[in-house]
């Protein structure tokens, strides 16, 4: 009864929070914004989150959470359109819905499978906000309980989940993690401020890399620049055909085949950093094993839509189970989602046990959104299935300059120079090689995201069992071992051995061929490189610092040693080896521009706003871009850069924000905007 009276006021103070108009606008604008992002392929809720970052600070509470969940909820319905129409699954987590959708609608049936997919999602995403009002409400008083060693414990199990199930070579995942969590330790040590991979003499990575520039660079590029490559429309297939409602009637028709899918989605989306991976295909092989007739699979039955699409918005609802209570991210979105949280209001809303115990009727005000916002998503994406059908149409070559002028925008936001249109271009060629290598970019993000409260954890755990040990073995050992970090212990361990075993059948970025063994060996020695870099730069700090020296090292220590054994195997193994996965190797035929030349229109964009500033140098780009690369008329060329800059200068000048300088500011005083 207690715990009645403690969560109704609360939901009920949650419920009055959000029937508010200007938050009900900020929710539908949130679900509008989702669906811009999901229909191109790749970009995801990863990506729309990172842009959305930087608006966030300052934003109030409540507007800027229906703004997140909004885009959040949303994703996962409208990344449908990619994978049934175009045959390119809009994330991670519709990558199964391609099977049956995408032949669906080269039969015409399109608007079915569509409607289909609506339906289950819209379903899923319900299934998903009931779970987790139910399960903050039963599991906050054991919640509360947790200290720092429990906190450590579930940020461990965390990343150790990231690491193993990230792909199908478990390594790979874990050098991955580790290398994020390396790259997130960059700048000043958090217990006495020791410099890691920084120096005083640039001090841009003093204060470290922002999580808005990494998002970007790892997931957004890498996609962008991929569909550019091959040239062509996104897809040659609008037309949509009928059978809105017969879709429904197959969902209704399979409803139980929903039922068990999106529990499946809940149960993985609990799971950090298993997520969007893996959770279509558990649920996809899930509908086919249980269906008495599997000769329709693949070749466009419908079940093959209903089961995935009921899972990926279901996990949604999961994967915020373990970020607003331990603050540990379910997926790479709810990394992005945990910083952006921070950045509201005062900055006093922190994800985590103190949410639960401070602000829950923030906690329930986060689930009535995400029902909200399923149900408002579903009904914009009938709404809409018509247009996005002919946007798809258009030349890739058309879009991809408005996109990266949109994400150069959204980066250079966290401080305003070049330098960070510099390291959204060094990490954005990571992501390109992680993503062509087959090297799991989600393990990357949340390690990047968990490295500070990993290292904080740490250091504090040792600073406390250290007093208690001064005092007592057994007081010492009582905090270390407590019931609860003994439990999350055997949990780990047993995910570990499971996830060893289950780790060759995951597929996190989709299903990559072997290619020769130069290229992959090439990229794990660049890899490995920097780690024993970061290792022997965290190994010089002195003595007076040795706090902010000790993560790192046994960081780095475990990702020399995956490094160490995936050269092993790479010399033991055959060309056709999983371990030797080359996207060039079979996408060759569909890409009409090479990798370097598409990427020497990006640096020739950031050269030239190091030379006469950021917005002289993206006139000059979208002008020269749409004229040579899409093959435009120099007046449709004119039209489109007038167009992109009064675009960008409306967002700025909204935002009263600048644009970063360059060599001719210094000696030119120019008016805004190209100040």
């Amino acid at each position: 009864m207690e715990l009645f009276a403690t969560a109704m006021p609360a939901l009920n103070d949650a419920f009055a929070m959000i029937l508010q108009p200007h938050v009900i606008g900020f929710l539908i604008l949130g679900v509008v914004m989702g669906l811009c992002i999901g229909v191109f392929p790749g970009l995801g809720g990863i990506a729309g989150l990172s842009l959305l970052l930087p608006f966030m600070f300052g934003m109030e509470p409540v507007t800027g959470l229906a703004l997140m969940i909004g885009m959040v909820a949303v994703v996962p319905t409208s990344d449908t359109f990619a994978s049934v129409l175009m045959g390119i699954p809009g994330s991670s987590a519709s990558q199964a819905t391609v099977l049956d959708g995408f032949p669906m609608a080269k039969k015409g049936l399109a608007a079915r499978a569509l409607s289909a997919a609506f339906a289950s999602s819209l379903f899923g995403g319900l299934v998903g906000a009931a779970f987790l009002t139910v399960f903050i409400l039963a599991a906050r008083p054991i919640v509360l309980l947790f200290q720092t060693p429990e906190l450590l414990m579930i940020t461990i199990f965390g990343l150790s989940m990231v690491g193993i199930l990230a792909g199908r070579i478990a390594l790979k995942g874990l050098v991955a993690a580790c290398l994020g969590i390396l790259v997130g330790t960059i700048g000043e040590g958090a217990s006495s401020g020791a410099l890691r991979m920084s120096t005083y003499d640039m001090p841009y990575l003093v204060d470290g890399l922002k999580l808005v520039i990494v998002g970007l660079g790892i997931f957004a590029i890498p996609e962008i620049v991929a569909l550019l490559r091959r040239d062509k429309a996104i897809s040659d297939r609008a037309p949509l055909g009928g059978g809105w409602l017969t879709g429904v009637k197959d969902w209704w028709a399979n409803k139980w085949l929903s039922v068990r899918c999106s529990l499946i989605g809940v149960v993985v989306g609990v799971i950090p950093g298993l997520g969007g991976s893996v959770v279509d295909w558990i649920a996809y092989g899930h509908t086919v094993q249980t269906a008495k007739d599997k000769s329709k699979f693949g070749s466009g039955d419908v079940r093959g839509v209903i089961g995935p699409e009921s899972s990926n918005n279901a996990k949604e609802g999961g994967g915020l189970v373990p970020t607003l209570l331990f603050g540990i991210p379910g997926s790479g979105s709810m990394a992005i989602f945990i910083s952006a949280v921070a950045l509201l209001g005062t900055g006093s809303i922190e994800v985590g046990p103190s949410m639960l115990k401070n602000n829950l009727d923030f906690t329930y005000a986060i689930v009535w959104l995400l029902a909200l916002a399923n149900v408002v998503g579903t009904i914009i994406c009938i709404a809409a299935s018509g247009g996005i059908a002919k946007l798809t149409e258009i030349r890739f070559a058309l879009l991809a300059p408005f996109l990266f002028m949109i994400i150069a925008f959204a980066a250079f936001q966290s401080r305003q120079e070049i330098w960070d249109l510099v390291a959204l271009f060094g990490i954005g060629l990571l992501g390109i090689m992680m993503r062509r290598f087959d090297w799991s970019r989600p393990a990357f993000l949340i390690g990047f995201v968990l490295s500070a409260p990993a290292e904080r954890y740490t250091n504090q755990a040792y600073q406390i069992a250290a007093s208690r040990f001064r005092r007592g073995f057994e007081e010492g050992i009582d905090y270390i071992f407590s019931p609860i970090v003994i439990v999350l212990i055997i949990i780990t361990l047993l995910s570990v051995v499971i996830g060893l075993r289950q780790a060759k059948n995951i597929q996190a970025e989709g299903d990559v061929a072997a290619g020769s063994k130069r290229a992959p060996l090439i990229f794990l020695l660049a890899v490995s490189g920097y780690i024993a870099f970061t290792y022997w730069n965290a190994a010089i700090i002195p003595d007076f610092a040795r706090m902010d020296r000790v993560f790192p090292v046994f960081v780095a220590t475990l990702g020399l040693i995956g490094c160490a054994l995936l050269l092993v195997q790479m010399i033991r193994a055959n060309e056709t080896n999983a371990i030797f996965a080359d996207r060039e190797s079979v996408s060759e035929d569909e890409n009409v521009h090479g990798l370097w030349a598409t990427l020497a229109w990006f640096a020739g964009l950031l050269i030239l706003s190091a030379l006469v500033g950021f917005i002289l140098a993206l006139a000059v780009f979208l002008l020269l871009f749409i004229r040579i690369r899409a093959g435009k008329g120099w007046g449709f060329a004119a039209l489109y850069t007038a167009a992109g800059i009064a675009f960008i200068c409306a967002m700025a000048w909204t935002l009263n924000r600048d644009f970063p300088p360059g060599l001719l500011q210094s000696v030119v005083e120019l008016p805004w905007p190209l100040t």
